[in-house]
């Protein structure tokens, strides 16, 4: 029995540690997830506080995944594993049965578990719950309570640092499709052969002399039309066929045409600043955006596309106060979400692959890439001299160009900079993470006993 209770320890352990890790590194997605639980249990009263608890949620199942590894406190960190263990069983069953969202958020977009498969994974955990809780009264905590109740302190604050970090800037680790170097069109294709949406039809007729209604299948419905009459036909999806990771890239403009393909299909360059929502969208970052939208004046190969889902009165409502002076294009909410977690946050695009993924606080004015664009920028937009206008109406100008720019030259290698400093903090912030557990570690913890 010693030893299953330190494979249940191990086993849950890890679950807890890996399912937190992936919500620090993502704690938007966390926030969102939450979100959508206040929102199908009519509780938008919380919805102040989804952020906040993304992060704690992250922490907590982190540190309670350390925890127990570790060994600490036993009969108290059993009882809370079995509340939140047994809220939550009973939280996913409730999901499985009405399923008022489709995908819990367990280990965030790491790994996608349909809401009974989620159930049944909490039904086998709780078997290892069981086995811990029903023994935590043997157990004797040997350590010494301060200095285990400081390590597990400690390590919250660290995790919750980390996450706050990763909100900040972009995640870490991304696990959604429209990761760096991803080639959009192909994650979008349906392989040849690949399993397709099987319906299950239902056909109801009445019958004429009784007036009663009755179902049948589309393989025996009656052909008697005498005797029965066709009321109506009902279809429901029995079994998901593949969907592509990519399924619902959509880009409207404001004459309803989809732009996706012009973006996808430009071997130049496409910067789309993507603010699911302008009300809540960084002020700074929308007006620095304005100079990027100029930039298509100086560079013929580049091309800048602002994309929200905010309805076209917000839209212009935001333009018209701010003098934003670019317009906008429109798309689903939940896939601006997807690609970029940041409000407003930038994509670079090239032949329909994204070489660069910002957050409006790591994305730079053009100014700070290149102090003379605001000054050519100026002198592109200033109205023409007389002089000049009657040379151009002689027909000895025929056209100004102000393509003194080449984007392709410039530009990447300022903003790829960027992108790597990022990357780096973040690798060095894991790393130091990672170091200071340890040494907490190593400092106070005993070996592992079952």
């Amino acid at each position: 029995m010693r030893y299953i209770r330190l494979l249940s320890r191990l086993i849950l352990g890890i679950v807890f540690i890996f399912s937190g890790f992936v919500k620090a590194v993502d704690p938007l997605g966390s926030a969102y997830k939450f979100s959508d639980y206040f929102s199908a249990f009519k509780l938008g009263f919380l919805e102040f506080s989804v952020l906040p608890l993304g992060i704690i949620l992250s922490a907590f199942e982190l540190v309670l995944g350390i925890t127990l590894i570790l060994g600490y406190r036993r009969k108290i960190v059993y009882w809370i594993l079995m509340v939140f263990m047994s809220f939550f069983t009973l939280l996913t069953l409730v999901l499985s049965i009405f399923n008022p969202v489709s995908d819990c958020g367990c280990f965030g977009d790491a790994l996608i578990l349909t809401n009974w498969q989620t159930f049944f994974k909490n039904m086998v955990l709780m078997v290892f719950v069981l086995v811990l809780y029903f023994k935590r009264k043997n157990e004797v905590d040997r350590g010494h309570a301060f200095r285990e109740w400081s390590v597990v302190a400690c390590i919250f604050a660290v995790v919750s640092w980390f996450s706050i970090w990763n909100y900040q800037h972009l995640p870490l680790l991304d696990f959604r499709p429209y990761d760096l170097g991803t080639v959009i069109r192909d994650e979008m294709e349906i392989p040849d052969g690949a399993p397709v949406d099987q319906y299950e039809t239902t056909l109801i007729y009445r019958n004429i002399e009784s007036d009663k209604p009755s179902e049948f299948s589309i393989e025996d419905y009656p052909r008697d039309t005498l005797t029965w009459q066709f009321e109506s036909s009902e279809s429901k999806l029995v079994r998901k066929g593949y969907e592509p990771p990519i399924h619902d890239f959509a880009i409207m403009d404001t004459d309803g045409s989809d732009v996706v393909d012009r973006i996808l299909s430009d071997r130049d360059y496409s910067l789309i600043m993507v603010s699911y929502d302008l009300s809540k969208a960084d002020e700074n970052a929308l007006l620095n955006a304005h100079g990027w939208s100029q930039i298509e004046i100086l560079a013929d190969d580049f091309t800048f596309y602002a994309v929200t889902a905010s309805l076209s009165e917000e839209v212009e409502s935001r333009s018209s106060s701010m003098d934003l002076g670019y317009r906008f294009y429109a798309a689903d909410e939940i896939m601006l979400k997807t690609i970029v977690r940041s409000n407003p946050g930038f994509v670079l695009l090239k032949n329909g692959t994204i070489i660069g993924k910002w957050g409006y606080r790591d994305f730079p004015a053009i100014e700070e890439v290149d102090p003379q664009w605001p000054e050519l920028i100026g002198n592109a937009l200033a109205p023409l001299d007389e002089e000049t206008q009657l040379l151009m109406e002689a027909g000895i100008y025929e056209e100004f160009s102000f393509d003194v720019i080449d984007f392709d030259r410039l530009a990447p290698g300022l903003l790829f900079e960027r992108g790597a400093h990022q990357r780096e903090r973040g690798v060095v912030i894991t790393v130091v993470m990672g170091i200071f557990i340890l040494l907490l570690l190593s400092q106070f913890v005993s070996p592992i006993k079952g």
